[in-house]
């Protein structure tokens, strides 16, 4: 066979492969169905908009998978604890107690609460990746720990805003006060995506 037909003959061959391989796979379309995922699982939390905004980046890995959604939305609430615990540990180092004992108390107590959440939502994160078979009874022991725990990083959150009612008005209290929001709502999405993925293994 010559070789200018050859390749003609190749070119008409393959082609057919090509075409029917990109209607089975398109990128664009696996992302677009993983962040719709997203969204609607997203709508059973209490602040959907952050929710989606958060996970929607992770879209490729999460795919349609719930429990790679919660997963992951554990991991970032586990992240911005991190990053809020050594904020509020070097504000901590900068307030002079004499001058402000109140702030410097709440900041303290803070840290601690902040502390707290971490080892919580470090704990519900090594269990997730270490989950079991949906129907199994050692599935619901390990929900049941994630759930457990993640509730308690949310208390903890909120106490380390509570601490800071008796403080003065600043830009300090203002600052923490929001960050620590925002860590609160991630950790309040999580814990709603890691109760639906629950509920799969009790129905």
């Amino acid at each position: 066979m010559k070789p200018l037909l050859f390749l003609t003959f190749l070119f008409f061959y393959l082609h057919p492969l090509t075409t029917v391989s990109s209607a089975v796979y398109d990128p664009r379309t696996t992302a677009t169905k993983a962040k719709e995922f997203i969204r609607t699982s997203c709508s059973a939390t209490l602040y959907p908009s952050l929710c989606y905004t958060s996970l929607a980046n992770y879209a490729n890995t999460i795919q349609q998978d719930p429990a790679r959604l919660a997963r992951t939305a554990i991991g970032i609430s586990l992240s911005k604890a991190r990053h809020m615990a050594a904020y509020v540990s070097n504000l901590s180092r900068e307030v002079d107690y004499d001058a402000d004992p109140r702030a410097s108390a709440a900041l303290h107590d803070c840290f601690s609460n902040m502390g707290d959440a971490v080892d919580e939502i470090s704990g519900s994160l090594k269990q997730m990746r270490q989950l079991v078979d949906l129907d199994s009874e050692s599935f619901r022991f390990q929900m049941g720990n994630v759930q457990t725990w993640m509730s308690a990083a949310l208390t903890d959150e909120e106490t380390c805003t509570d601490g800071f009612e008796d403080v003065a008005e600043g830009p300090m209290k203002t600052e923490v006060c929001e960050r620590a929001r925002k860590v609160k709502k991630l950790t309040s999405n999580a814990l709603a995506l890691a109760n639906s993925y629950a509920k799969k293994g009790t129905n």
